[in-house]
């Protein structure tokens, strides 16, 4: 039987630094689920294949081989035998990733997969959808969120530090594009699930999110 703890929230909240060091920290398997809907928008990218087209994408999805390499910090995310983990963080698989996620044949394969990695593990999950779709019986939900302005900052300077030449300006409105996607899709929106723990991370250093987080944790 798996444990799974899951961690959702918007784009720049903190959940990807969150779920890596806490999985760290417990000793769990980490999930990024948001690298496998980077890694199929990749993937059509490549095949040339429209992002509105549900049965292109859902055969693309089950003749793919995807595989995280988990003991190295961070975890590397294998497409077929192609490391793509520095592939899929640009501006583009962002947006791409927030289009192919949702068209409901995306969904369906990659809701499977993930729950197919999950089973007989104990792991962090972190995604938009895990704690409302594709673990809902999981018994610690944590939802993050942050001001758009800290969001942004975040982000900011995360892509300084990956060499890219942007503008705040840019960074803001990209944030507010994807909020507005994620929000409004008609399958699997973002939001809190019911019983998820929401944690503001504004003011917050990751040490205090971790330590607010396990305060809440029983694991046995």
């Amino acid at each position: 039987m798996e444990t799974v703890i899951t961690i959702d929230g918007p784009a720049g909240s903190g959940k990807s630094t969150i779920s890596s060091l806490l999985a760290k920290k417990i000793g769990y398997l980490y999930l990024d689920t948001g690298a496998m809907y980077r890694a199929v928008a990749l993937a059509a990218k490549r095949k040339k294949i429209h992002l509105n087209d549900g049965k292109a994408l859902g055969e693309l999805c089950n003749s793919l081989d995807l595989h995280f390499i988990t003991d190295q910090d961070p975890p590397r995310l294998f497409l077929n035998e192609e490391d793509i983990s520095a592939a899929i963080r640009s501006p583009e698989m962002d947006m791409a990733s927030s289009k192919v996620s949702a068209v409901s044949e995306v969904r369906k394969a990659m809701t499977g997969l993930q729950r197919k990695i999950a089973k007989g593990m104990t792991l962090v999950a972190e995604g938009r959808d895990m704690g409302t779709v594709v673990f809902p019986d999981a018994k610690h939900k944590f939802y993050l969120t942050a001001s758009l302005e800290i969001r942004t900052e975040r982000r900011y300077k995360e892509r300084l530090g990956r060499g890219e030449t942007v503008h705040m300006a840019v960074v803001e409105s990209e944030l507010k594009e994807r909020d507005h996607q994620d929000e409004t899709r008609p399958i699997a929106p973002l939001r809190p699930a019911e019983d998820a723990k929401i944690i503001d991370t504004t003011e917050m250093t990751p040490e205090q999110v971790i330590g607010t987080i396990l305060c809440q944790l029983d694991l046995g």
